[in-house]
C-alpha cells in the first residue's frame, strides 16, 4: 500500500483572510478528491515577522524551517500568490530564497495567482514559470489566475474560474500519478545502491 501523497501549498498573500490562500484550498481540495492525500496550507503572512531580517537559512527559527522543509519534502506543490506590482509578493519570493536549490527538482507545482484585474493574468507564465523552472520543477500545463470578482466572502464563486481549476488538476493528475508511481521505483533504487 503507497502511503498518501503530501500536498502542500504555499500562499503568498499578506493578510488574512486572503483570496490568495482561498485559491490555493480550492485546488487542494480538488486534488484531494481525486487521490489519497495528506494536505497543508502555508500561509506566508503568518510567517512574515519570523521572516523578517534573515539572510540565511540558520538565522530562521524551527517554526519556519518545518515549514520550509514541508516544502522540500512535498510530492506536489501548489503555489499561489497575490500580484503585487506586476510579479509575486517579495515575501514569496524570500521564502522560496530559503528553498534548497535542488529539493523541488522534478517535482509537480500547480501555479495559481490572484489580482486586481485580468491584466496581470500573465503572471503565471511570466514570473512564477521561471522562478520554478530555475529549481527544475516541473510546473503543471495548466495555471490558475483569479481577480476580485471571482470570490464572494473569500469563496470561488465564479463557474468560468471553477472550472478552469477543475481543468488545470485534471490536466496535472498523470503527471502526479507518473511522480507517484516513480516514488517507489526511486527507493528500490537507492536501497539496492
Amino acid at each position: 500500500m503507497t502511503r498518501p501523497l503530501r500536498l502542500v501549498a504555499v500562499s503568498g498573500g499578506l493578510q488574512r483572510p486572503s483570496k490568495s490562500a482561498a485559491l490555493a484550498e480550492h485546488l487542494l481540495d480538488l486534488i484531494a478528491h481525486e487521490l489519497p492525500c495528506e494536505q497543508r496550507l502555508i500561509e506566508l503572512g503568518q510567517l512574515a515577522p519570523q521572516l523578517a531580517g534573515a539572510v540565511w537559512r540558520s538565522q530562521l527559527p524551527d517554526t519556519v524551517e518545518r515549514e520550509l522543509a514541508l516544502v522540500e519534502q512535498a510530492d506536489v506543490l501548489v503555489v499561489a500568490t497575490p500580484v503585487f506590482r506586476g510579479s509575486y509578493t517579495g515575501l514569496f519570493k524570500h521564502f522560496f530564497d530559503f528553498i534548497h536549490q535542488e529539493a523541488l527538482i522534478d517535482k509537480p507545482v500547480l501555479l495559481a495567482a490572484t489580482g486586481g484585474s485580468e491584466r496581470h493574468a500573465l503572471v503565471i507564465d511570466h514570473q512564477l514559470r521561471p522562478l520554478f523552472s530555475f529549481f527544475q520543477a516541473c510546473t503543471l500545463p495548466l495555471g490558475v489566475y483569479a481577480t476580485d470578482k471571482d470570490f464572494v466572502d473569500y469563496s470561488l464563486r465564479d463557474e468560468a474560474l471553477i472550472e478552469r481549476a477543475r481543468l488545470a488538476v485534471q490536466r496535472a493528475l498523470p503527471l502526479v500519478e507518473l511522480t507517484r508511481r516513480a516514488r517507489p521505483a526511486l527507493a528500490e533504487e537507492v536501497v539496492v545502491a
